[in-house]
């Protein structure tokens, strides 16, 4: 049975993977501090759960990390994916880390697919002077997605996060 997860913990880490994911989609870049303010927060919430929780989330955090580096090694990921997602993982009991993975590949396919579908787009207008941040970060995608530029995979793992931590609630 997973672990419960206190409410507060969840909700700043679910701020903080929409933080991270709306950066990514917006500059492609992760901040750090947001990485470390979710790894702060998965270490106080398995903390409460105990010791040896807390060993098993840190343990499958650095064993993700290490294959995921090996992933992005290769160009899969990004070293800001790498990061957010071995982050995530340490506030998550191991059967969550599961969860976590699976719903993140799965978002993984949906903004994969969408952006395959944004491909076949007409080209995007210029937005005028002082168009609302949606509007400018809607069109700059449509743009990249043109030119075949990566994925901001930071979106499906906060979703996988987000997905994670919720399911997480209700035990």
């Amino acid at each position: 049975m997973p672990e419960a997860l206190p409410p507060i913990i969840a909700a700043l880490t679910i701020t903080a993977l929409a933080y991270a994911a709306w950066s990514d989609l917006a500059t492609r870049i992760l901040p750090n501090s947001t990485t470390l303010a979710i790894a702060a927060a998965g270490v106080a919430a398995r903390a409460i759960a105990g010791p040896a929780a807390l060993a098993w989330s840190i343990g499958l955090s650095v064993l993700l990390f290490f294959l995921l580096v090996f992933a992005h090694a290769r160009g899969a990921l990004g070293g800001g994916d790498v990061k957010l997602m071995s982050a995530t993982t340490i506030g998550l009991a191991p059967l969550d880390s599961l969860h976590f993975l699976s719903a993140t590949a799965l978002a993984g396919g949906v903004l994969a697919l969408l952006h395959l579908l944004g491909r076949r787009l007409p080209p995007p207008v210029p937005c005028p002077a002082g168009a609302p941040a949606l509007r400018r970060v809607w069109r700059i995608e449509r743009w990249r997605i043109r030119r075949h530029a990566p994925m901001p995979y930071g979106v499906a793992i906060a979703a996988g996060g987000a997905w994670a931590l919720l399911s997480n609630l209700g035990s």
